[in-house]
């Protein structure tokens, strides 16, 4: 039973991780989206309110995102909004990993170089997700044939 529990938290962890991984371009438009329906929410639109400006606030910025990725020329220039999408997912990488090194290493120095160790992967990760969408969109095909 207690090998169970064991594989069971190595299971949860991997699980976290992968969704983590996957969702991290969505870290901007969901601190938008958050911060929007928050705002909705202390100026009386109540929880339903809240939840419709928070959720057009959040696929706004996205569409804008991939709008913006698909109709700039200069690569510096998509760098500059690749980057504007992976900080986030940076940040949110570390405290996540953090937050998992804390419940696994006593060591906080231990704690803190995992945590720069996931920051980076994720970092990377939401970046390569962003140039893959970037690449689709400048192979100069049509659109729409």
């Amino acid at each position: 039973m207690f090998v169970l529990g064991i594989l069971a938290s190595f299971a949860a962890i991997a699980a976290m991780c992968w969704l983590l991984f996957n969702l991290a371009v969505f870290a901007l438009p969901f601190l938008v989206g958050l911060n929007a329906g928050i705002w909705a929410y202390g100026t009386g639109a109540g929880w339903f309110g809240a939840i419709l400006v928070g959720g057009f606030a959040a696929g706004l910025t996205l569409a804008i995102g991939q709008a913006l990725i698909m109709l700039v020329r200069p690569l510096w220039a998509r760098f500059v909004i690749a980057l504007i999408f992976v900080v986030p997912a940076m940040v949110a990488g570390f405290h996540a990993t953090l937050g998992i090194a804390r419940t696994m290493m006593p060591s906080e120095t231990w704690q803190m170089i995992f945590a720069v160790i996931g920051a980076g992967a994720v970092g990377v990760s939401a970046f390569l997700r962003i140039a893959g969408i970037a690449a689709d969109t400048s192979d100069g095909s049509a659109v729409g044939a």
